[in-house]
């Protein structure tokens, strides 16, 4: 029994010293909170914390760039009138006396309208958007950031570019500013959209540069889109892609989506594309490419251990249009482009797109495999059918 008394005498005394020890240190310390956490966290694993850094790039806030930019971008508003398709039945003159007036109402012209964003690129009036949000329209109609508007005449559309040429009559306009060629955009780089999406008024979101040079997504004919996360939805289309200086980079065109919302997965046509195909329009009414005149194939590996070549690499022809400017120069079914203008040729879309870049009446060099053989052609490319 004394040796259990002597024991918890002995416990209650250690714990008091504890308690009396603890009270001189913080009488010590002037309640300093360092010397404290020092003290309750000694004899314990002590948590590494990181060192207070002050950040030497970059800004916290983007409201400079959006205000440099946001003035030049504009709501787009379009109606065009849709007559109703009637099943041949219902003309019939025996019907109509009997559903006259139901019929009447099925014939009348009924009004659709649709909603996108621009991007005024001149002073003068210039506005760039997405064939897309113009489509068919009867009136168009621009809505500016400072409350004014103006119906705007089409100056020209590219379908496989998915770009569109406005001009709107109206002064003291704010053009853009396009991003330099030498600050090259590059994934990582901060990305904001400006539109109106879903008609609640201007808005902005913001991203990064997720992809550039993404193509064969099915959107367009050429394809060359910058991949973006910042939220982009249905009334954004035409709309501005800046970065932070507030530099245009791209026309935003569209979405990759399940469920007609933003998911994260969004298309822009880069500037530098966009402003050349403005020019061309703005000068010539329309886009003019280079065409040969012939369908192709990608040559997969099993066609290439077939051939009896595995290394071969090209595209395979597998139609020639007649009096096209292949079937001219003597290119044929089976050949094999490899290169054009001494450019190797490994895809579809290469072929398209080195040809698209040249203009009717330019010759070019088509280098061939025929039958296992080199074979060289010249030929003159005319313009590519609408």
């Amino acid at each position: 029994m004394k040796t259990i008394k002597l024991f918890l005498f002995i416990i209650q005394s250690i714990f008091l010293g504890l308690i009396v020890a603890a009270a001189y240190v913080l009488w010590q310390a002037d309640f300093d909170p360092a010397k404290i956490a020092e003290f309750m966290s000694a004899g314990q694993d002590k948590v590494q914390t990181a060192p207070q850094r002050i950040l030497t790039s970059g800004p916290v806030s983007y409201a400079d760039a959006v205000k440099s930019s946001s003035a030049s971008v504009v709501t787009i508003y379009t109606s065009k009138k849709i007559k109703p398709k009637i099943h041949p039945l219902l003309e019939d003159p025996v019907i109509g006396k009997l559903f006259g007036e139901q019929i009447k109402k099925l014939k009348r012209e009924k009004t659709e309208t649709n909603l996108g964003s621009g991007v005024i690129m001149t002073s003068s009036g210039y506005i760039l958007t997405n064939q897309h949000v113009i489509d068919g329209a009867d009136e168009i109609l621009i809505s500016l950031a400072d409350g004014r508007s103006s119906e705007a005449s089409l100056i020209g559309q590219d379908r496989e570019s998915d770009i569109a040429v406005l001009h709107i009559p109206l002064d003291d306009l704010t053009s853009i500013q396009i991003a330099n060629d030498k600050d090259k955009l590059q994934v990582g780089d901060i990305a904001l959209a400006i539109g109106n999406p879903l008609n609640v008024g201007q808005t902005v979101t913001m991203g990064i540069v997720s992809a550039t040079g993404r193509n064969r997504v099915g959107l367009n004919t050429f394809e060359n889109f910058i991949q973006t996360d910042a939220a982009i939805n249905p009334g954004n289309s035409g709309g501005a892609l800046i970065n932070a200086n507030g530099d245009l980079i791209g026309i935003n065109t569209a979405i990759f989506s399940q469920s007609g919302g933003s998911q994260g997965i969004g298309f822009a046509i880069p500037a530098t594309l966009a402003v050349d195909i403005m020019q061309e329009i703005i000068e010539t009414g329309k886009v003019t490419r280079g065409w040969l005149g012939v369908e192709g194939t990608e040559i997969t590996a099993k066609a290439a251990m077939a051939s009896g070549n595995p290394n071969i690499r090209g595209v395979l022809i597998v139609g020639v249009f007649i009096d096209s400017p292949a079937d001219i120069a003597g290119v044929q079914t089976g050949d094999i482009i490899t290169a054009i203008n001494n450019q190797e040729v490994f895809r579809v879309r290469n072929v398209l797109e080195n040809i698209a870049g040249h203009k009717p009446g330019d010759r070019i060099m088509i280098s061939l495999l025929r039958n296992g053989k080199p074979v060289e052609l010249e030929l003159v490319a005319t313009e590519r059918p609408q």
